[in-house]
């Protein structure tokens, strides 16, 4: 198994709390039908035949849609965040975030922005 594989599965094995809510609302199509991947990475290759990847907390490949749920460290990541988000739009994808605060202490608006975001996709 690639050295990626091992540390996807190294991250769903553990997963935040607030990680843990979210994939419980998106797993099984829950939300607007559309299926959801956990810790999915997301490959490319640059025009120098040099390999990247970014690794989604959640991804859909129907819509294209990456989500992120970021916890403190990402306080001290924004500028790393901002061009990680430049560069998978870059790339096709739609990228949502939310904070662990969000998710922990409001899911149901978190899964409605999730839902309306997926609808819009879907109609464009």
């Amino acid at each position: 198994m690639n050295l990626v594989t091992e540390f996807c599965r190294q991250l769903r094995n553990n997963q935040t709390p607030a990680e843990k809510l979210l994939w419980n609302e998106l797993r099984r199509r829950n939300i607007n039908g559309e299926k959801f991947l956990r810790q999915f990475p997301l490959f490319t290759i640059s025009g120098f035949g040099k390999r990247s990847f970014y690794i989604a907390d959640f991804y859909s490949a129907k819509s294209k849609l990456v989500i992120e749920v970021d916890g403190p460290i990402h306080l001290l990541k924004k500028e790393y965040d901002a061009n990680r988000d430049l560069v998978m739009q870059s790339w096709g994808f739609n990228i949502l975030r939310f904070t662990n605060d969000e998710v922990v202490n409001h899911l149901d608006s978190v899964v409605k922005k999730i839902d309306d975001y997926l609808s819009i996709l879907a109609n464009n």
